[in-house]
């Protein structure tokens, strides 16, 4: 229990920095709508093209590990736009941050120490496999969900080419075969933008919630919460170790992937839609402190420690 604090302090203690500063007005408003917008724009483009351009993806891909994460992820994203549809009356781009919310996970502060810390070397092939296609494929989905609802085809293929998060993903693939000759001065640009993407949307988001509050309820983000929480995972685990034949850390990997809280690229994602901010700050925090017990009984269940 005190190792998983550990883990989710720095998520708290960065959002609370952000809530802190606006609630004693040493920040501007527009300060987390600024920070947001260079973490979107070029900070979480430079960090997927780091991500993507460096991943070590290996030639013959594990099918069995992506059909029993990208499923639960799928099953999960589509039920929470029904349920913010139906009972929440949620709608256009809101209802696309309800389910980029319940199915993207929170990598970063939370994923990434805490499997590492379970599983060891063992854990970082699946793990790594995992963290270079995640982003991408989420940020795309919501990206066509939000953008292919009022745009004609063409509008909605300029807009997907000149949009900030597909261009990193682009640029990232496009620079793998390449990566060697790629300028040292280049990569630390990309470095140090990238570098600032979590503790600057952290912040952001702090300020966000400040301004906000509850003022969605607690009711969708509790649906939220458990759905990433709970059903995500369960969903992984079932399908990677009654359906698929993987190794214990390759199905552990995947279902802890999965049982993190809500990823904080769905509140950015609100932000630069301007829409749904209020659903996606809410449930990433209760998400985060549920997480602290969801996550030691996942350990638990998982047999690691």
């Amino acid at each position: 229990m005190l190792a998983a604090l550990i883990v989710v302090l720095p998520v708290f203690g960065l959002i609370s920095l952000g809530y802190l500063a606006r609630w004693a007005k040493i920040v501007r408003e527009t300060t987390g709508e600024g920070l947001s917008d260079f973490v979107f724009v070029l900070a979480l483009p430079c960090l997927l093209f780091r991500t993507l351009a460096k991943a070590d993806i290996p030639a013959t891909q594990p099918w069995g590990y992506w059909i029993a994460y990208f499923t639960g992820l799928a099953i999960v994203w589509a039920l929470a736009m029904l349920i913010a549809s139906r009972i929440f009356a949620r709608k256009g781009p809101e209802l696309v941050v309800s389910g980029f919310a319940a199915a993207q996970s929170n990598t970063v502060f939370v994923g990434v120490p805490m499997i590492l810390k379970a599983y060891g070397d063992a854990g970082a092939v699946p793990l790594g496999l995992l963290l270079a296609v995640h982003l991408p494929v989420t940020m795309t989905i919501a990206t066509l969900l939000a953008e292919g609802r009022s745009a004609s085809i063409k509008m909605m293929i300029r807009r997907l080419f000149t949009h900030p998060i597909i261009i990193g993903i682009l640029l990232g693939s496009a620079a793998r075969p390449v990566i060697g000759v790629i300028p040292e001065p280049l990569w630390t640009i990309v470095d140090l933008l990238a570098g600032a993407a979590v503790p600057c949307a952290l912040i952001s988001l702090g300020i966000a919630m400040r301004r906000y509050g509850l003022t969605s309820g607690l009711a969708l983000p509790a649906v939220l919460s458990g759905l990433k929480l709970g059903l995500h995972p369960l969903i992984v685990y079932a399908l990677a170790t009654m359906v698929f034949q993987m190794p214990a850390h390759w199905s552990g990997v995947a279902v802890l992937f999965a049982a993190c809280p809500c990823g904080i690229n769905a509140y950015l994602f609100a932000e630069r839609y301007k829409q749904g901010v209020a659903d996606a700050s809410s449930a990433i925090a209760l998400s985060t402190m549920l997480s602290l017990f969801t996550t030691t009984a996942w350990l638990t269940w998982l047999g690691v420690s």
